[in-house]
This record gives C-alpha cells, structure tokens and sequence, in this order.
C-alpha cells in the first residue's frame, strides 16, 4: 500500500470514530446538534486526530483511550473554525467548498454551536477515563489538551491575531500568531498521544517541538495558498488575507523566501522526529505531505 492509499484508508478510519462521538440530533434542542454535526461533517483531513494516534502508536499505544480525545481534538478544531468564519471575525462564508456554518443556521446559532462544540469537546475526552489502563496519564493528556486549547495557547494565538488586523506587525509577532494559533492544537495532538502511549517527559518535549515546527511550517503553507490556488482547489476564499487586511508571512517575506523556509522548518521537524529510538514511517510522510499540500 502507497502512502496515498494509506493515509485514505487511515483518515476513514479516524472519520468513523471521530463521528461515533458525535451528538444525536434530538431532543428540543435538536438544532444546536444539527449544526454540530453539520460543522464537524463538512469535511477536512482529520489531520489532529490523525496525528494524535499515529504519534500514540509509535510510542506503543494500543489501547482505545486515545480515541475519546480524538474525537475532542476534532471537535476543538472545528469549533475554532466555526467562530473564525464569523462575520466579527473572518467574515467568511464559505469553508471547504461548503457553506460555513452561521451562513447557514444564521449568526446565533454559529456561535452556540461552536460554543457546544467546545464544551462537548471535553465532555467527550473525559470518556477516556473510563477506558484507560493509567489514570495519571489520562489526565495529564487532558491538562495539555485544555492549556494548548486555551489563553496560552490557540485562543491566545487568535487574540494577537484579531488585534493585528489591519495593522502592520514585524516577525515577531506574527511568529508568535503563528506557534499559538496554529502550533498549539498541533502540539497538543501529538503530546496527547505520546503521553497516553507512555512516553517520557523528555520524549514529549521531543515531540512539542516538533509539532511546533509542523504547526509553523503548516501555517505559512496556508498562506502561500490564500495567494497561489484558487476557490475551488482550497475548498474556501482565496486572498481572504488580504481582504481582511492582515499581515502573513509572504507579505513580510515574500512568496520565494516562504517557500523555502516552508523546507527548512519541515526538515527541521522531520530530523526531531528522526531523534526519538522510536519509528513510525506513515508519521514522517504525514508530515511531509502537509508542508506540499495544494489544499
């Protein structure tokens, strides 16, 4: 099997129990659980969760007490979009080829659904209690889990990056957008997985740094492709950077430099990972695969 074909049959699989997670939609409140599951639906490479449980099994993981918090990280992921997509945010209403999800259940309903998003989120991780073998490990995974989620780490990353709209920001600060907006759910997947699996604590610092380069390699990759592709190769509005004013990396570096420090912070990634006495080649090309993506 090529690692085209795995990586399909992988991201189905994490699809089915990302989705067996998922509310009923029923009860009074039903349409709060449409629009969850409508946002979380919509498509996407199941790219966290993936990570998640590739990084677990490379560490020796074998049990199901992952799978809880992938279905969370998903959730998180997605709930993240749904509020960026907001007319005080991105103002964008399409994501994925599909209508985001406050275009299509209204304003109101796009912020209670991301907030219920959020909040099922760790509802969802929770279960992992009930599944693991090492209590301890388990809520060490769901105290990294709530800080790379939170102020310090993607919400933090988000607030610079709202007040840095339509102003002129140096490398600094737009680094800073980057490993928190980006790098933390990144490096939260794969601590989460490494840390249930039982690796050390110097081993998941390994794979911090790893994710954090991944997560900046990642971004500035989206951002040569909000200039270089188009609606329907992306699956949302191109130049919407430039629409909404924001300084990115190709605007402080240009689209030649981009693309080479795009090789330079995945390779770095690559050569973290290549450290650990730990082996996962699927783990390698998944990476790999991301900084070269046209979508």
């Amino acid at each position: 099997m090529n690692f085209r074909e795995e990586l399909k049959s992988k991201t189905a699989a994490v699809e089915k129990i990302v989705e067996s997670y998922l509310p009923e939609e029923s009860g009074t409140q039903h349409e709060i659980m449409e629009a969850m599951n409508y946002s979380v639906t919509a498509g996407g490479k199941r790219l966290r969760p993936l990570l998640m449980q590739e990084t677990y099994r490379m560490f020796g993981g074998e049990g199901r007490e992952v799978e809880p918090f992938m279905a969370a990280m998903e959730m998180i992921h997605t709930y993240s979009l749904v509020h960026d997509d907001l007319p005080a945010m991105d103002n964008d209403e399409y994501r994925r080829g599909k209508l985001t999800t406050h275009a299509k259940f209204g304003h109101a309903m796009g912020v209670l659904a991301g907030d219920a998003l959020l909040n099922y989120a760790f509802e969802t991780a929770a279960e992992a209690f009930d599944k693991s073998t090492d209590l301890r490990r388990t809520a060490k995974a769901l105290q990294i889990l709530s800080r790379k989620a939170g102020i310090y780490g993607m919400i933090g990353g988000q607030v610079v990056d709202v007040q840095s709209s339509g102003h002129a920001i140096d490398q600094d600060r737009l680094d800073f957008i980057y490993e928190l907006k980006t790098g933390a759910l990144l490096e939260a997947a794969m601590m989460v997985g490494a840390v249930l699996a039982g690796a050390s604590e110097e081993e998941v610092s390994v794979i911090e740094k790893v994710a954090s380069d991944v997560g900046i390699a990642f971004q500035i990759r989206d951002d040569i492709l909000d200039v270089t592709s188009t609606l329907e190769e992306l699956g949302k509005p191109i130049h919407s950077d430039d629409k909404n004013e924001k300084t990115t990396y190709v605007t402080l570096k240009g689209l030649k430099q981009a693309e080479k420090d795009v090789e330079e912070i995945s390779a770095r990634a690559i050569e973290g990972l290549a450290s650990l006495p730990y082996k996962n080649v699927f783990l390698t090309e998944l990476i790999k695969s991301l900084v070269y993506r046209e979508k």
